[in-house]
């Protein structure tokens, strides 16, 4: 039988399984808590932007892009620097920057 836990359920075969609306509030907070106010910006930005279109595989690859480091995330983002081959594809546009809401 399932135990319920603080952030998902317990299957029967041990693995922790987390709904999706609690995978989106952990990765909201995540993009937006990243350790300096240009991360915050960049990733917080990008996530409010895209997260409502993502689907399970893009919720998977963004999940892994917050493992890594703010200023590699930077690098990539802005073009200064090539992303390793995992985290290469669509979803990495952030050098665009045209989801970061700059007031005038």
């Amino acid at each position: 039988e399932n135990a319920c836990r603080p952030f998902g359920v317990l299957s029967k075969t041990g693995k922790l399984v987390v709904d999706r609306e609690t995978r989106i509030k952990r990765l909201r907070f995540r993009s937006w808590h990243r350790g300096t106010k240009e991360a915050d910006l960049m990733v917080g930005g990008f996530f409010d932007r895209f997260s409502s279109q993502w689907d399970e595989t893009e919720i998977a690859w963004y999940e892994k892009l917050m493992d890594e480091q703010d200023v590699d995330i930077m690098a990539w983002a802005t073009g200064s620097a090539a992303p390793p081959s995992h985290l290469v594809g669509s979803m990495l546009t952030m050098q665009r920057l045209d989801f970061i809401s700059i007031p005038q």
